[in-house]
């Protein structure tokens, strides 16, 4: 893309990774009390819809509209971390669905991946050489 045309359009800053859950008191619980988020705003009569947080990481959890799709495969979010490996002993502690390890990847990241209550795999990275 042309240094004109990067000018002229408006930059994005960040994205926001929608996961869907069945039940949103369970994995509020989840999200909160075992990987460390905090609720910044929740929506419905009773909640149904969170936005959480930790440090500068965002999530959305939405239960209006369903579980997530069967099938699937492949990543629902992704974080990027410092500290990988003070982070993954935390989440084994705590007790998290660790589905794959902390791996060196061919694309020079450390990640690790974990399920959550409704399935939707989050993996976590960092590079691997800083």
């Amino acid at each position: 893309m042309s240094d004109d045309r990067q000018k002229a359009v408006p930059g994005l800053r960040s994205a926001t990774p929608v996961l869907r859950c069945a039940d949103y008191p369970r994995a509020r619980a989840h999200y909160c009390d075992l990987l460390g988020f905090t609720v910044a705003e929740e929506g419905g009569d009773p909640p149904r819809f969170g936005i959480l947080e930790r440090e500068r990481a965002v999530i959305f959890l939405d239960s209006w509209h369903g579980g997530p799709a069967e099938g699937r495969s492949g990543w629902d979010a992704y974080f990027h971390v410092e500290s990988l490996d003070a982070l993954f002993r935390a989440y084994s502690d705590a007790g998290a669905d660790i589905v794959r390890p902390i791996e060196l990847t061919v694309y020079g990241m450390r990640e690790f991946e974990l399920l959550d209550p409704d399935g939707n795999r989050l993996c976590f990275g960092e590079d691997a050489e800083p």
